[in-house]
């Protein structure tokens, strides 16, 4: 006999969504914290699916509403300040041996990438929370420049509550049809792939350019 209520006749069986609804059902809010703990360590874990499943659960009474919040915070908390600690002890020394060692970039695109998060890191970490793919990977960066940790909680907490409000409610109020968030902030998130992957692919052709232009130059 589990110690909360398991009323989700309509809940999935199978997947990630079947893993994290037997995590809110055996465990209630620590379940759900743990489920969004490691999908911030894992982004391919889709908070587009835990979050709004938690919401549905407590709307069936699995948990109340306060707990699914309460939970699906902390754990982004948690996961989002262990990757905070994997930036801080990798550490700037070893990024820039690393980046040194890498073909086609310089030095200096990492020095200027440290000098904008210098000026914008607060509002980088604080939005980046409510963005798909990068709500997970803000935190290394953040480490790394050794962003004051207590700012770091506060921003990460305030970004995360607004981005789980969101989903949990959603899910809390569309009942069993929850999986209508999945496919709304799905098609946000491949939007901001695809964006991020034809900046990377728009970076690598100026760079190569760049790089046989140098080449012809040359006596």
């Amino acid at each position: 006999m589990t110690p909360y209520p398991t009323a989700l006749a309509q809940e999935p069986a199978g997947g990630i969504a079947g893993w994290a609804a037997g995590l809110v059902d055996t465990l209630g809010g620590p379940g759900a914290g743990l489920a969004i703990a490691l999908e911030n360590l894992f982004p391919p874990l889709p908070s587009e699916v835990i979050l709004p499943l938690t919401g549905f659960a407590a709307g069936q009474g699995v948990l109340s509403l306060a707990s699914a919040l309460f939970w699906t915070t902390l754990g982004s908390v948690v996961g989002a300040l262990a990757l905070y600690a994997i930036g801080a002890l990798y550490g700037r020394e070893r990024m820039h041996a690393l980046w040194a060692r890498l073909p086609l970039v310089k030095v200096t695109d990492l020095e200027r990438t440290e000098a904008w998060f210098r000026r914008h890191g607060t509002k980088a970490v604080l939005l980046g929370r409510m963005v798909p793919i990068f709500r997970s990977l803000i935190s290394v960066p953040a480490g790394v420049e050794r962003m004051p940790v207590p700012l770091f909680l506060l921003l990460t907490t305030v970004g995360s509550l607004v981005w789980n409000s969101v989903l949990v409610l959603a899910g809390y109020a569309l009942g069993d049809r929850w999986e209508l968030v999945e496919s709304y902030v799905g098609v946000a998130s491949k939007a901001v792939l695809v964006l991020v992957l034809a900046a990377g692919a728009t970076w690598l052709t100026v760079r190569l350019r760049a790089r046989g232009a140098a080449r012809h130059r040359r006596p």
